[in-house]
């Protein structure tokens, strides 16, 4: 298709006074005000804008069509997403989970759309002047998204598709459609020009907001997991764990309950798109500096002895007194065995654990071969687990945060160095190996809550995994630390929670400060500290109001 437009030069548009007369002169303005100028103006710039929005949503729907094919991590938008990940900055990391939580993905998605629709407008704009241009451009974004895509850790070649075939048919269909705008006031069968024009460009809005939203649905389909998880039948433990005694859990109006449930618990990762791996494809590598690499499927891996285990997980990115910790059932088999077997050489100390989608962790040989309870997880709270929280096998190491110990999606661990290998946080300002920190939390009341004057119950939970809680203390108004009252311990690997009774609350504002003392009797820092590089510190402290 020619970029020469009829009546003028490369894109010049032909809308009416704009014609250029015989000769090439530019024509005398004859009539149109100058209000009316801008009027017409403004209107080729939205009209530009509609017909790159048109044309770029038309690409993104094609490259969701490809992506059935080539995977949900190879759509143009999820490609450009987890490429926006993994170049953010630690502090933009820090705040958007400070921010948004578990919404921090959908913010980043959303973030994506709308630069796309952004540079698709602005395209379309630079279209109805620099056809050429404007067409290069668009190819452009489409081999640069190409290119991200197949960059990213478990990229196959066909990842390049969607992105390029989304740049492709963008470029196409925006060269349609502008020289349909143009031609549309120039004919003398205007009316059925602009009657072409108008069915053009809703007709391919329509068509690609059928294909974009079908290929999204059809890719879940396809890659969905559900009734694989459904037929997992879970091994029975060779000791099953009683219910915690009621004792654990204050009876406290507000205060979490001390098993979390698991559409409550917390989720804090770098997956854009949940990894969707089907049990019957999924196997763990086991190799690296051993005597005897092996590999194991997941049919296999029922087979090993099973444990249920109580375990709190906490995240590093949890400031103090934060939300980014949780306490559940899990069901798994010891991993210190399975190291045994391959045979760990001298002098390694890392493991360097893989998911499906490339993420990295570090952790400790040590740390699972000290007799501790870590575990390859199948369960959680009592079903196989949910996607979302590692299915269909995750690690967990108590005593460390999970950015070094409790690996989703696992299928791969390489026994290596801390000196050979990093991690994925290593390089972005975190340290390689990163115990769990004492930590104390007040829950009832929220901060800036009113209470009524006289009596008043503070209460909250304490966690220092694997060292457990031996003492919880509270502080009103920088006064003495008073000490709480302990709720039964679990286990040192679980949470503890504690009340307080508050007997003379007095009318006023009163500042309210938790501190705890693990079971090796080192007491909670008040040293404040950012989350990076290994974990917040500081007394959580809440403001009350007494009326």
């Amino acid at each position: 298709m020619s970029d020469q437009q009829p009546g003028g030069t490369e894109g010049e548009a032909a809308d009416g006074p704009e014609l250029y007369l015989q000769g090439g002169q530019a024509p005398q303005e004859v009539g149109p005000t100058s209000a009316k100028r801008r009027t017409s103006r403004a209107g080729r710039i939205a009209r530009g804008a509609l017909l790159g929005l048109v044309a770029g949503g038309a690409g993104l729907a094609v490259g969701e069509l490809i992506a059935v094919a080539t995977g949900e991590a190879s759509a143009p938008v999820t490609a450009a997403g987890n490429w926006a990940i993994s170049i953010t900055p630690t502090w933009l990391e820090q705040f958007a989970i400070r921010n948004f939580g578990s919404n921090d993905k959908t913010v980043l998605l959303i973030g994506v759309y709308v630069t796309l629709a952004l540079a698709a407008a602005v395209d379309g704009v630079l279209a109805r002047t620099r056809l050429t241009l404007a067409s290069i451009l668009t190819v452009a974004v489409g081999v640069v998204g190409a290119i991200v895509a197949v960059t990213r850790p478990t990229a196959e070649t066909s990842w390049l598709f969607p992105s390029l075939l989304a740049g492709l048919v963008a470029a196409l269909i925006l060269r349609w459609l502008t020289n349909l705008s143009l031609r549309q006031s120039e004919s003398s069968a205007e009316l059925t020009e602009r009657r072409r024009f108008v069915l053009g460009t809703v007709g391919t809005a329509a068509g690609a907001l059928v294909a974009g939203y079908g290929g999204k649905a059809w890719i879940k389909k396809r890659y969905n997991v559900s009734d694989a998880r459904a037929k997992v039948v879970l091994p029975t433990p060779a000791k099953k764990l009683p219910q915690p005694p009621a004792a654990v859990h204050p009876n406290v109006s507000g205060l979490s309950p001390f098993i979390t449930p698991t559409s409550q618990f917390y989720r804090v990762d770098t997956a854009l798109t949940l990894p969707h791996v089907d049990p019957r494809d999924w196997k763990l590598k086991i190799h690296g500096m051993v005597d005897r690499p092996f590999e194991i499927s997941f049919e296999e891996l029922l087979s090993y002895r099973f444990e249920e285990q109580d375990l709190t997980l906490t995240c590093v990115s949890n400031p103090v007194g934060g939300p980014y910790v949780g306490n559940a059932r899990w069901l798994g088999t010891p991993l210190a065995p399975l190291l045994r077997r391959a045979g760990v050489h001298r002098g390694a100390d890392m493991i360097l654990s893989t998911s499906t989608d490339g993420m990295t962790i570090g952790s400790p040989v040590e740390a699972v071969l000290d007799g501790r309870q870590a575990m390859l997880a199948v369960a959680m709270n009592g079903e196989t687990l949910p996607v979302k929280h590692g299915f269909p096998c995750r690690m967990l190491i108590p005593g460390l945060y999970g950015y070094v110990s409790a690996t989703k999606w696992l299928t791969d661990l390489e026994i290596t160095t801390f000196a050979k290998s990093d991690a994925y946080w290593t390089p972005r300002g975190y340290s390689p190996e990163a115990p769990v920190k004492t930590a104390s939390r007040i829950e009832v009341p929220k901060s800036g809550a009113t209470v009524p004057a006289g009596h008043v119950v503070l209460a909250g939970t304490a966690w220092a995994t694997h060292r457990g809680v031996a003492a919880v203390e509270v502080q009103i108004d920088n006064g003495p630390w008073r000490e709480a009252t302990l709720a039964a311990s679990d286990t040192p690997d679980t949470w503890r929670q504690w009340s307080y009774e508050w007997a003379d609350a007095s009318k006023g504002s009163h500042k309210v400060k938790v501190r705890a003392t693990d079971g090796t009797g080192a007491v909670q820092t008040s040293v404040v500290q950012d989350v990076v590089p290994d974990g917040a510190t500081g007394y959580h402290t809440i403001t009350v109001k007494v009326s």
